[in-house]
């Protein structure tokens, strides 16, 4: 991309044409770039202004430009942007100094450097033909929500702090959960105790309700019983999961994975959990904490919430529902089904950064009983002592969350939403400084509105009907498991029963397909079947894109479906 004078390098505005600064606005012509710590020509020293609002007005509208050229020239020069990078390891290091400069660079040779450099190694995520793994999805208001965010550059660790930034995330997260159709004791405004508070990723979601679970059950049973707490998912949940846990003192043996097949579509089998809660409990284990998935990350599978939930209730275990991908989906009336059950549940989370055009990054978490959470969370610290009127009402979501400190949230999560009233964000998220998510997902619901996303994301499941009536259509290939969302899982079909080679031929497509760089598809691995992942989720693509991808597909299918084995 190239910036010529017309992009805001003139002379009147402290840029000369060339690459050096001119003496309008105190810095000096050539290129030694004095605005720091410099000195040009025996003048005094001009101070660095890292604010300074008429150069960020005029760079600002470079970068914007920058990037809106990124985005077309993703649609209509797709060959110069590979969507799988194809760089090897260490790339970048011969590229680049060894040391930082002791001077000022103009932002054009910044930005030129991205071009050459950077962009050989970014794989394009957000490119047309991007069915990797699970889109991180971007939208013009997520976009201008984390401009606004960087701009007002907020720490909303409390709600003095920043009280619009706790008070908004509340307001979000409520709407949210009504668009989701949550139970009422889910809202800051509900009957109950609990609320909403936006978390950076699922990852962080399930590991402060981990924590918040386990000191529940520690307080009845006593903390030397650490060693005898058991957690439940299935060998389909998250890998993040099992980090949680371990990041919370369970012992790894302790983590009961329990397994799935084709029978049950991959979710997990509510008598498999309930033996194995049996188990556990006549060996002295105290069983406290289940992992439900609506749409997990290799197939997008949904585990049966209605009697999970039954079973969480009846031996009194928390049950999370992650539902970091296909939540997003359950706006639309017609996929709400697949988080009937979730009255039971005693946590609820989605990516709004996934499938709801909110940016990275935006995970709405929703907690039956905050102080649950804030009990596990919280901490107290005099500097941290403020005064305010109806304090009992105000929320601290630092106690909500990890971290200290966070940003204006503009979009919501489920543990952003406490109390009805002023909400401190410090108790309840997991990053130190992340004030205004709340901010982005408010501009996203706004200047959309729930009707144009629903039907996106309904366009998208479209999408991968489409996709997946190829497969159908074609004797070489078959459909793994069922489709529910907008993931389909896919494979070249086993020829005589012989599995391993029927692995290995997959391993051979997916390879030649990527390395072409004309689209990016991922896999996963079923029943010990190496299955091949067509997600349809990134904002860009359109129906031509889902064609084109097939017909790569299967050309590079027809080596094999030509050998004699196939």
């Amino acid at each position: 991309m190239e910036f010529g004078t017309g992009n805001g390098y003139s002379n009147g505005n402290g840029y000369t044409n060339g690459n050096g600064h001119t003496n309008g606005n105190g810095n000096y012509n050539g290129n030694g770039h004095v605005n720091g710590n410099g000195k040009a020509n025996g003048a005094k020293v001009v101070k660095m202004k890292p604010m300074d609002s008429e150069l960020l007005r005029e760079q600002g509208h470079i970068m914007v430009d920058f990037i809106a050229d990124y985005y077309k020239n993703l649609q209509d020069s797709p060959q110069d942007f590979p969507v799988l990078s194809q760089v090897q390891p260490g790339y970048l290091r011969d590229m680049l100094p060894d040391s930082a400069p002791e001077r000022p660079e103009s932002l054009k040779e910044l930005l030129d450097d991205v071009s050459k450099k950077i962009m050989p190694g970014i794989t394009h995520w957000q490119s047309p033909s991007y069915f990797a793994y699970y889109a991180s999805s971007t939208s013009v208001a997520g976009f201008l929500g984390e401009m606004l965010n960087a701009g007002l550059s907020v720490v909303g660790f409390t709600w003095l702090t920043s009280p619009a930034a706790t008070e908004l995330e509340i307001i979000v997260l409520d709407w949210l959960a009504k668009l989701l159709q949550l139970p009422d004791h889910f809202l800051s405004t509900g009957k109950g105790n609990g609320g909403g508070v936006i978390q950076g990723t699922g990852c962080e979601a399930v590991l402060v309700v981990v924590l918040a679970a386990r000191d529940r059950i520690l307080k009845k049973v006593g903390k030397t019983l650490l060693p005898q707490l058991v957690v439940y998912g299935s060998d389909q949940t998250h890998s993040s999961f099992r980090k949680a846990c371990l990041i919370g003192g369970i012992h790894e043996e302790n983590i009961r994975l329990l397994k799935t097949d084709s029978s049950t579509n991959y979710g997990m089998p509510p008598e498999s959990l309930e033996e194995a809660i049996s188990h556990d409990l006549a060996k002295g284990f105290i069983p406290f904490f289940i992992c439900a998935t609506v749409g997990t990350t290799s197939s997008a599978a949904v585990d049966p919430l209605v009697p999970l939930g039954n079973i969480a209730k009846k031996y009194g275990i928390w049950l999370h529902v992650d539902a970091a991908y296909a939540g997003n989906a359950c706006i639309c009336p017609e996929y709400r089904k697949f988080i009937d059950g979730i009255e039971n549940a005693d946590s609820f989370n989605m990516n709004a950064h996934k499938w709801l055009f909110a940016n990275q990054t935006c995970s709405p978490l929703w907690v039956k009983d905050r102080y649950s959470l804030i009990d596990a969370l919280k901490t107290n610290p005099e500097y941290l002592e403020f005064k305010v009127s109806k304090k009992d009402t105000v929320v601290n979501y630092k106690d909500w969350q990890i971290s200290l400190s966070r940003r204006f949230r503009f979009f919501i999560s489920p543990f952003d939403v406490v109390f009805a009233g002023p909400i401190s964000l410090t108790n309840l998220y997991v990053h130190a400084f992340d004030l205004y998510r709340s901010l982005k997902l408010w501009m996203v619901l706004r200047l959309y509105g729930s009707e144009n996303l629903r039907n996106f994301i309904r366009d998208h499941v479209n999408l991968a009907k489409h996709f997946e009536d190829y497969v159908a259509q074609d004797p070489s290939f078959e459909v793994v498991t069922t489709r529910y969302f907008s993931l389909v899982c896919f494979r070249l079909a086993p020829v005589d029963g012989d599995e391993d080679q029927c692995n290995e031929r997959n391993r051979e497509l997916l390879a030649a397909v990527n390395s072409t760089g004309k689209i990016f598809i991922s896999h996963t691995a079923l029943s010990g079947k190496f299955v091949l992942r067509f997600a349809v989720g990134a904002p860009l693509t359109e129906e031509k894109h889902v064609t084109e991808a097939w017909q790569i597909i299967q050309k590079h299918a027809s080596k094999f479906t030509r050998n004699d084995h196939y």
